[in-house]
């Protein structure tokens, strides 16, 4: 059995980049995997080290969560025998902190309850499980209404499910999710934790000032590891972030879980691969990749008396939907909605493309038998319109027939009335944000889809709440 080496002293032998090997005089001292060590740079700077590997010669490798610029070769890191812990989420109400909890709001140092104001962002995954639509002790599924058209029509939100927005740049995936955030919480009362990995400060920047706007901030934790930060920082980020959703989860709250973005987090786990000087594998990714989505993944369970609920932005390299690592969070996700760069480029926003999204809780089931006939319609026309686009591009909509004319043109106004302005987005478009009740959406897709508005012009129908803007 390994002995506990709090407290001994290592040196630091070699540094490359956010890498670092530190050496051990004794085996039996040697820290643990993900244990953490401390260190100071030759000005002073306090920088944590987590081990990641041990090598020959008593060696840790270790990763650097912060800048190692000014260490020095044979200066000691001590050992703490202990994972990475930050505060846990009950004294985090309202705060902006990094990798390691600490504030970044500038205000002021947080204040703990106690010594046991603690937890590791590593711990085993949560067997007291409630798995979804299975078991007895299973309570039925619990739909979490987004007040957003297109998503509470098609990729209805269910309470403990894994949510993804796939999408390449600039399609709109964090102002999408700052609205499912922003209507969520003012509609439902529910706490969220945020997780900003690997994204720009601008957008960290504008998150906060968004909830502090809202008064969201009070029912929010917002931990950041932002671009400009080493990957060794980004990649513990998600640990952090998961941590302190399954902190709330054990006070009974059920959590909301954002995460933005989880490409960064499998690409920061890619550059630690290759800066620990494993081989990639076939497709250029890290070797680990499955294994650390996994894990991440595993921890997103619920329990029987609260769940988590998460809503993950996919950045899609190049718009390949083919990408491996996006490809391996596929698999863990209960909903995808791809957005479409055809359907930015329309001005329909939000630009989520329902023919090539997916949603497993779309069954009779789980959200209605009206519900279900009046979604399977609306992709059903979806589906049609793509073709007849295809061919209207070529021959021009007269030589369609007359009831390929009518599918075409309820489908123009099923995509227009299925946009909706943002309340997050209203300084850019100078239109008030809309919140539309599920029961407004499928009145008024059932309208369409009966012809009832076979008269009335597509463009009445552009960035509308409810019909009854154009009906009154």
């Amino acid at each position: 059995m390994r002995k506990e080496a709090k407290g001994e002293k290592g040196k630091i032998m070699a540094v490359y980049g956010p890498v670092v090997d530190v050496a051990f005089e004794n085996l039996e001292l040697l820290p643990g995997i993900y244990e953490i060590l401390e260190t100071q740079t030759y000005d002073g700077k306090r920088l944590v080290l987590e081990v990641v590997e041990h090598r020959e010669s008593n060696i840790c490798r270790c990763i650097a969560l912060g800048p190692t610029y000014g260490l020095q070769k044979n200066s000691e890191a001590i050992a703490s025998s202990s994972l990475l812990m930050v505060p846990k989420a009950e004294y985090l109400f309202g705060r902006v902190v990094n990798v390691m909890g600490k504030p970044i709001d500038n205000k002021g140092e947080i204040k703990l309850k106690g010594t046991d104001g603690y937890i590791p962002t590593r711990r085993p995954m949560n067997t007291e499980v409630c798995d979804i639509g299975e078991g007895d002790s299973v309570t039925k599924y619990e739909i979490i209404e987004s007040g957003i058209k297109m998503i509470d029509l098609l990729f209805p939100l269910v309470k403990g499910s894994k949510t993804g927005i796939v999408g390449g740049a600039a399609l709109g995936k964090t102002i999408l999710i700052l609205e499912i955030i922003h209507n969520i919480i003012t509609q439902q009362r529910g706490v969220c934790v945020f997780a900003g990995i690997g994204e720009r400060i601008r957008e960290g920047n504008e998150l906060y000032y968004e909830f502090k706007e809202a008064d969201l901030l009070k029912r929010s934790i917002l931990v950041f590891g932002q671009m400009n930060e080493s990957p060794g920082v980004r990649f513990e980020t998600g640990q952090t972030g998961i941590a302190l959703a399954e902190s709330l989860q054990e006070m009974k709250q059920d959590v909301l879980f954002f995460v933005d973005n989880i490409f960064r987090f499998a690409q920061a786990g890619s550059e630690l691969s290759v800066l620990l000087g494993r081989i990639p594998s076939e497709t250029g990714y890290q070797p680990t990749l499955t294994s650390e989505i996994s894990e991440f993944h595993e921890r997103i369970r619920s329990k029987r008396d609260s769940s988590i609920t998460s809503i993950e932005a996919v950045y899609v390299p190049a718009d390949d939907l083919t990408d491996p690592a996006v490809v391996a969070i596929f698999a863990h996700l209960n909903s995808v909605m791809v957005l479409s760069r055809d359907y930015m480029q329309k001005g329909l926003y939000p630009a989520i493309n329902p023919v090539q999204s997916s949603s497993s809780y779309l069954s009779p089931t789980i959200i209605g038998k009206r519900h279900f006939d009046i979604a399977q319609e609306v992709i059903k026309y979806f589906q049609e319109y793509e073709e007849l686009e295809r061919i209207v591009a070529i021959i021009g909509k007269e030589e369609l027939s007359k009831h390929e004319k009518i599918i075409f043109d309820r489908a123009r106004k099923l995509q227009n009335f299925l946009t909706q302005p943002f309340f997050v987005a209203e300084l850019y478009t100078g239109k008030p944000g809309q919140y539309v009740s599920l029961d407004k959406t499928l009145a008024g897709c059932e309208r369409i889809i009966s012809g009832r508005l076979d008269n009335v012009p597509e463009s009445k129908l552009y960035m509308i709440g409810s019909m009854d803007e154009i009906l009154s």
